[in-house]
């Protein structure tokens, strides 16, 4: 049984980062609610309006909801985990996180998935048996 907004978020989310996948679990910063549309831009602290995000993903995000795809330079939407398809808009190469549209790429870029320190985690997290 959900008993709160939290608790329901991170139930949907599976306990992992909605925009990397690493899982709570294995964070050592932690996961948080972030708000997909920022709250200075109108956004409402509602369950369409909310994602798991670990430390780092929500670092890099901040209030950002747009970004430039590196292979148009065109200004894109970031991905909303509550409208899209993580897979439509991702997927992984071994512990490398490949952006399959705009939108994938542009979040890929603002949120720094593929810093090789984050490689580096999750590539831990692969070897030691834990999908992402």
């Amino acid at each position: 049984m959900v008993h709160n907004l939290d608790d329901f978020i991170r139930k949907l989310a599976q306990g992992r980062c909605e925009y990397c996948r690493i899982p709570e679990s294995h964070s050592r910063l932690g996961h948080v609610l972030d708000h997909i549309i920022a709250r200075q831009h109108g956004g409402l602290t509602t369950t369409a309006n909310l994602a798991l995000c670990c430390g780092r993903c929500n670092q890099f995000k901040g209030p950002n909801i747009a970004g430039i795809d590196p292979e148009s330079s065109q200004l894109v939407r970031l991905f909303n985990p509550r409208l899209d398809l993580w897979d439509e808009h991702f997927r992984f190469k071994s512990a490398y996180l490949v952006g399959l549209t705009p939108v994938g790429k542009a979040t890929i870029a603002v949120l720094a998935i593929n810093l090789p320190i984050r490689i580096a985690s999750r590539r831990s997290l692969l070897d030691a048996g834990h999908p992402l």
